[in-house]
């Protein structure tokens, strides 16, 4: 699998991936009925980050975004989010993709890498990111609506560099 910069041609690629993701609205708090375009002016980010791409051959099977957690006297922390098409899961692109960002992190300088809400239910990403060495910091409880288990909290999950 390549790692690499988002190009403008990826965009179509990367859509069928987003919507899906958000559709299942079990791991991100996005709004299902986002349009392509209000999808990509969340996920490509211009100014303070980077978005990334894994691609097996020349499909894209996942996608990474990250930068400051926050402006100013924050942007010493990192922050990243991921998603993987449902077909490549289990295949450790998320793994991949995970080291990667942590990497580039790493050589940009920043100290840390915070998430800010990662949905408590969902186990793979709760795993993958502590088998890379973050921790849970901290849960607000009941602040994401899951399709099936209703009210479950979030958890910030945080790793020095």
């Amino acid at each position: 699998m390549l790692i690499r910069a988002f190009t403008e041609d990826d965009w179509s690629a990367i859509w069928p991936i987003f919507h899906e993701v958000i559709a299942a609205k079990n791991t991100f708090p996005y709004d299902p009925n986002l349009t392509s375009e209000q999808a990509r002016n969340i996920w490509v980010l211009a100014d303070s980050g980077q978005s990334i791409v894994i691609c097996d051959g020349q499909q894209v099977v996942g996608t990474a975004k990250f930068g400051p957690n926050r402006p100013g006297p924050g942007s010493h922390v990192a922050t990243a989010s991921f998603m993987v098409a449902s077909h490549a899961r289990g295949r450790g692109v998320g793994r991949a993709l995970g080291r990667h960002v942590l990497a580039l992190a790493r050589e940009q300088g920043y100290a840390a890498m915070q998430f800010n809400a990662v949905v408590e239910t969902n186990h793979a990403a709760v795993h993958l990111w502590q088998s890379l060495g973050f921790a849970i910091i901290g849960t607000v409880p009941e602040a994401f609506e899951h399709p099936d288990f209703g009210r479950v909290g979030l958890h910030v999950m945080h790793r020095y560099l």
